[in-house]
């Protein structure tokens, strides 16, 4: 079963000139596409070059035109609501640009002019790690009327303690893999369970550490100063699978693995995350042909008893879900912290979403949340026809309503760090470096300007573009080529001249239609 990434959106009207691939298009497929649909992506298929991008042109109008049933790219986020990273969301203008295109032939334009795309490591994001933990090879037993879930425990073998920075789940068959959560079982007790009805651990020490669903994007903690982020894991410990096969996957073999990556032994200063459902509700019924609202809190009575920070969010429900919020409430009911807001739930994209900025929730709020759902025969995506009474359950048929958040112990000043930039200045500790058709140094680059030195003289023209590993442009400097020019040079500013946070950047370009990039960390 496979689960269609493709750009795209809600239909509108559309005026103006013709766009084109080279001239606006492309910009917008690397900005908002790509992330999915590269080589070796997680997407079917590729959407990087007009060669890619056009044959799919009749599916991107039936995709996007008035009545589509779903929208791309997927970001079930209210970001009037709360904002996060990976924002994967289109603007106006970037829909209207795309129906210009298709509604006038989607035509080419110059391709010496294509902006360079973003470039994306092939397989693993982040290389190999420190540990690499496989569950066995297993082949889905997903029959017609039911989903396959099954839990794997597998042990680390570790002699010693160490703490995790960044976590990469890497399905091993992404055609039928519909989520994967991965937790640690500190003590060993879980045990493999291969029945079909295994969703979670029996204990309540094997605790979450990250979750797989089409599109994510690896866990990466801030691991630089001011803020180093981690999860303890020990000797005697296992990694804990539980995987979701759809029906339709029967007979299909998968491998799924993790690739944790690890402090060096003695880094000092390092913050604990923790992960739990800390809105959850087990005993409810949802009576046929009816829309039910359920609500639940943490703590059950009063607040919570000590500030904590909000790192991520992960609201989870099934088929018959409609909506699902959640928020932290202040003693006095005046004060809301708006945590995230789904208005539109899919069940197929679903997933942790790591806020720009992490969210303090102060000593005595209660964590709220509210979920509506239809089971109703009006619910396209009712599994029951007719309607039948649910309750909470492990297959899709059943139901859930939980919250998911990672946290941490609040310090202050912590709602002021920009995660983005964290994040980014904690990249270039993983991948290594690889240059083809330009010299770049000081590489790593500090202060000062970074040179590039081409092979050969740039022409009018040629397109530098310097992105970071999201895929997000970060600087243009094609306004620095022309005939005969071999070095030009980047002061580590963005296109808005505010200086760029350190990290791991790719350059790339394309010189007469020819395209290569090399990789450059910032310090």
């Amino acid at each position: 079963m496979k689960t269609v990434c493709f750009l795209f959106f809600c239909a509108f009207s559309t005026v103006g000139v013709a766009q084109t691939w080279s001239g606006e298009v492309a910009q917008i497929f690397y900005n908002k596409c790509t992330s999915c649909h590269h080589a070796g992506g997680i997407a079917p298929f590729s959407l990087t070059t007009y060669q890619e991008s056009s044959p799919m042109s009749a599916s991107i109008y039936a995709a996007i035109s008035p009545g589509a049933a779903h929208q791309m790219p997927p970001w079930p986020p209210d970001n009037n609501y709360q904002q996060y990273l990976h924002d994967r969301a289109l603007t106006a203008a970037e829909k209207t640009t795309l129906l210009n295109w298709l509604n006038n032939g989607f035509p080419e334009g110059n391709s010496t002019q294509t902006p360079p795309p973003p470039v994306y490591n092939a397989g693993s994001v982040l290389g190999a790690g420190d540990l690499m933990v496989k569950m066995p090879n297993y082949i889905s037993n997903a029959s017609i009327q039911s989903d396959d879930y099954v839990c794997f425990s597998v042990p680390t073998n570790l002699t010693e303690t160490r703490i995790i920075k960044a976590v990469e789940v890497i399905p091993g068959n992404m055609e039928i893999v519909h989520h994967a959560l991965v937790y640690i079982d500190h003590n060993g007790v879980e045990s493999t369970n291969t029945s079909g009805l295994c969703s979670s651990p029996s204990s309540a020490s094997t605790k979450l550490l990250s979750a797989y669903v089409p599109g994510a994007a690896p866990l990466i903690f801030p691991s630089a100063a001011p803020l180093k982020l981690g999860v303890d894991i020990g000797p005697g410990s296992n990694i804990y699978f539980a995987m979701h096969y759809p029906n339709g996957s029967s007979g299909m073999l998968d491998s799924t693995k993790v690739i944790l990556h690890f402090y060096p032994p003695g880094t000092t200063g390092i913050r604990q995350v923790s992960a739990d459902p800390i809105i959850a509700d087990y005993n409810f019924n949802l009576p046929a042909n009816q829309v039910t609202t359920l609500t639940a809190q943490y703590p059950n009575n009063g607040g919570v008893p000590i500030a904590v920070s909000a790192l991520s969010v992960m609201p989870h429900m099934h088929l018959l879900g409609q909506s699902i919020k959640s928020y932290a409430l202040a003693p006095n009911n005046l004060d809301t912290l708006k945590h995230i807001n789904i208005p539109n739930w899919d069940f197929h994209w679903q997933g942790f979403y790591t806020f720009s900025h992490l969210q303090k929730i102060p000593a005595g709020y209660k964590i709220k949340g509210e979920a509506v759902f239809d089971n109703t025969s009006n619910n396209p995506f009712n599994p029951n026809t007719p309607p039948q009474n649910v309750q909470f359950g492990e297959n899709t048929t059943d139901e859930m309503f939980i919250v998911y958040y990672h946290y941490l112990l609040y310090q202050p000043g912590d709602e002021n760090y920009n995660l983005s930039e964290l994040v980014s200045a904690s990249l270039s500790e993983y991948p290594g470096i690889n240059a083809a058709g330009v010299k770049i140094y000081p590489n790593p680059l500090n202060d000062g300007n970074l040179t590039l030195e081409f092979n050969e003289p740039l022409t009018d023209g040629a397109k530098i573009y310097i992105y970071n590993t999201q895929g997000k442009l970060v600087k243009d400097l094609s306004a620095e080529a022309g005939n005969n020019v071999s070095k030009i040079s980047w002061n580590g500013e963005n296109n808005e001249f505010v200086p760029s946070p350190p990290g791991l950047y790719h350059i790339s370009i394309n010189q007469n239609g020819r395209f290569y990039s090399v990789k450059l960390i910032k310090q």
